[in-house]
């Protein structure tokens, strides 16, 4: 059929209760129906002047052996007489354009490339959830939620957690008229064209039957295990590289500029949230009292929801205990999920308890614990960043670990080998810690046969070949050829990153292609680039390179503080680089200055004492301050007027975590601006810790020191305002 790929996933998919625009069980008597439609279609075709009600009819027989062959994964007929109908169809529409409806298969796959995705509003902002690791973050999650209630045992609703991308989809009388990314939760991309490419996404469902005039639906687009390897060897078959992960596959897929690239992905969604509906008469829907409810009116108009996997329960033990038992399959599903969802059954108890401005008190993630894997080390290779760092990297037998293929894994240095016990030919235990970063557990020393190698950290760079040093209180062996290659090539990409320099269109790739070609060595390089040579390379033609050219003169105007942090002074993070930005005229200031004085700044410790006091007393680096200054980059450190006048008083503020209005850099301007100053870490200095998405171990030591205030993105929002007004 169109040379899809079919998933296997017979066991999770809702039982065949629609086709087109009806709401029907269909018994066997019915189904037989269908087939003597189907066959006397693919004897006699749709004539040229074939009724309505023949169009009709063939528009629902297309939909009918759509739901068998992309939701029900058991097709009732053969692919090339599904594309003969399919073939009658897009023959009747191309000589009768009158007749084509936005509803019609054939109406799937865009005529058209998207050229930009405009930026829509979701109708319900979409917030994360809060997460939990363990049956103590369900207790105290249960019990908040019956405090809050005052109800003592609260009906839940159990989910799988699919790890996948967010999408919204909207239905206005019974159509579907936008699908929208998640975004920043308030506002994502409209990717209607590209939604409309999974076969398992109905283009309208019977919500009038239901009185719904406008729905909102919440879901995952995935993309199944089988899938995701049969589409591998499409690609590699093809002679490309193949997607990393299941995960990424999908999220990527949204957002391509051919819909007809999306459909030979073949994407699947579960919908499981109903955000909002709205009714033509105002009365409530009594299917949607429940979130129970809501999966189940998705199911009965074909929608992929989870509710083959849902589980409802009394009291807060039966979903420990089905979490614990969904954890113990997750490798039998079809697809990838990374924990189970929550929800308060009830929307009416829902609604009473409301949300934070980060998350739903209703609702709650249940993560699993971090996914492992055995496999084999077969080599080591060192690399050397721009500190001059030597990091070993382990080569492994390339091995499927939640969700991603992993290949390659950081063994950090010599002592942790060590400590690991690690040998090159070992079998050795591996496991994405929070299901992100990949890690070596432990070899499996019992599993050796003698033909394993010790591993030889080499005394020598393996870049320039110069002697390696370690200082006594590290473990890190050093390069300190500052000019060893691989460390000025790891410096240029850092000066203009993003959050140094910012010079867009100038990323890793093309700093390294441009040092292969002899055409940038160092760093004040980067602003005498041959300019007529690299407009002959493919990939620059006029505007790439006028692009390039206006990023590179708008860094010169860039703030001290960026230009500090983008030198790669050793221990100078963003924060630091702003603190002695504040404390210089120019940034030839620091040629004077000692150790004694750097200390007496906020957060500058003995380390980066010395490591700054080490840069600007090396001659070679203060040349290239020379050049950059004679280029016209920012020396000076120019005070802006703070729009809130000290407002902050010297307030001190950090921030954790992902936040979703603002950007980090923006929210840390917005406090210096108004007075305040930026912390680098918690301590009994800092009065306001801000909270984002996914906040780690600066949130769990702030909460040990009383006097830190700790408030959420919002809250800080509304301070910034108060002390302007």
């Amino acid at each position: 059929m169109c040379n899809f790929y079919i998933v296997d996933i017979n066991e999770y998919l809702p039982a065949p209760n629609f086709i087109g625009q009806s709401i029907l069980m269909y018994t066997a008597t019915q189904i037989q129906q269908q087939q003597t439609i189907t066959s006397q279609f693919l004897q006699t075709g749709l004539a040229d002047e074939a009724s309505v009600d023949a169009l009709l009819q063939l528009k629902d027989l297309l939909r009918f052996h759509e739901y068998r062959y992309y939701v029900l994964n058991d097709p009732l007929i053969a692919d090339f007489e599904y594309d003969q109908l399919y073939k009658q169809l897009q023959d009747f529409e191309a000589k009768h354009p009158d007749l084509i409806t936005p509803d019609s298969p054939t109406q799937r796959v865009g005529n058209s490339l998207n050229q930009s995705f405009q930026t829509v509003a979701h109708l319900v902002p979409m917030l994360s959830l809060d997460n939990s690791y363990n049956a103590d973050d369900l207790i105290d999650f249960d019990r908040k939620a019956r405090e809050l209630s005052g109800t003592e045992n609260i009906s839940y609703c159990i989910e799988p957690k699919f790890d996948g991308a967010s999408i919204s989809l909207i239905y206005e009388n019974d159509e579907l008229i936008r699908a929208i990314t998640r975004g920043d939760g308030v506002e994502g991309e409209e990717i209607t064209n590209n939604i409309k490419q999974i076969r398992s996404i109905p283009l309208t469902a019977k919500f009038s039957n239901y009185g719904i005039s406008q729905i909102e639906i919440r879901g995952e687009i995935i993309m199944t295990k089988s899938s995701f390897d049969k589409y591998n060897q499409f690609l590699t078959a093809q002679g490309n590289s193949p997607l990393a992960n299941p995960r990424n596959a999908a999220s990527g897929s949204l957002r391509m500029k051919d819909p007809k690239e999306v459909a030979q992905r073949n994407l699947d969604a579960f919908l499981y949230h109903v955000s909002y509906f709205q009714t033509t008469d105002g009365k409530p829907v009594e299917a949607l009292s429940t979130h129970a409810g809501a999966l189940q009116l998705l199911w009965d108009l074909g929608f992929r929801s989870p509710q083959k996997e849902k589980r409802v329960v009394q009291g807060i033990q039966p979903v420990i205990d089905y979490c614990l038992e969904f954890e113990s399959k997750r490798d039998e599903l079809p697809y990838e999920i990374d924990g189970m969802v929550i929800k308060v059954n009830s929307l009416e108890m829902q609604e009473k308890l409301g949300m934070t401005s980060h998350h739903p008190r209703w609702a709650i993630a249940y993560k699993f614990k971090a996914r492992q894997a055995t496999t084999r080390l077969r080599a080591i290779e060192f690399q050397v960043g721009r500190t001059g760092a030597v990091t070993p990297v382990a080569k492994l037998d390339p091995v499927y670990l939640g969700g991603v293929t992993v290949s390659s894994i950081s063994v950090h240095n010599e002592e942790y080998i060590k400590e690991k016990d690690l040998q090159i030919g070992d079998h050795v235990l591996i496991e994405r810690a929070g299901d992100v970063i990949p890690q070596i557990v432990k070899s499996l020393p019992d599993l050796r046969n003698g033909e394993e190698t010790a591993i030889q950290f080499p005394k020598t760079c393996p870049v320039c070949n110069s002697e390696l040093f370690k200082e006594e209180t590290e473990a890190v062996w050093r390069c300190i050829n500052i000019e060893c290659e691989a460390q000025v090539v790891e410096k240029m990409i850092h000066f203009v990153s993003k959050d140094a320099m910012d010079i867009k269109s100038f990323g890793e790739a093309n700093v390294r292609k441009f040092y292969e070609l002899g055409y940038l060595k160092d760093i004040p390089g980067i602003y005498q680039l041959p300019y007529e040579k690299i407009g002959t390379l493919e990939g620059f033609g006029k505007k790439s390179l006028e692009n390039l050219q206006s990023a590179i003169e708008a860094s010169k105007l860039q703030p001290l503080h960026r230009l500090i942090y983008a030198l790669g002074i050793r221990f100078v993070g963003e924060t630091t680089a702003k603190t002695l930005a504040n404390a210089v005229e120019n940034i030839y200031d620091f040629i004077s200055k000692d150790e004694t004085a750097l200390l007496e700044l906020e957060d500058v410790g003995v380390k980066v004492a010395k490591s700054i006091c080490h840069f600007f007393q090396n001659e070679q680096n203060i040349e290239m301050l020379h050049h950059l200054e004679a280029f016209g980059l920012q020396f000076k450190n120019i005070k802006k007027e703070a729009t809130g006048v000290d407002s902050l008083g010297g307030q001190t503020f950090l921030f954790t975590g992902t936040l979703n209005k603002l950007k980090r850099s923006d929210a840390e301007e917005m406090v210096e601006k108004n007075g305040g100053k930026i912390m680098s870490g918690v301590s009994s200095k800092l009065n306001y810790l801000i909270v984002g998405e996914d906040a780690g171990s600066k949130l769990e030591k702030a909460k040990k020191i009383n006097t830190i205030h700790i408030i959420s993105e919002d809250e800080f929002l509304q301070l910034i305002q108060q002390n302007q007004s």
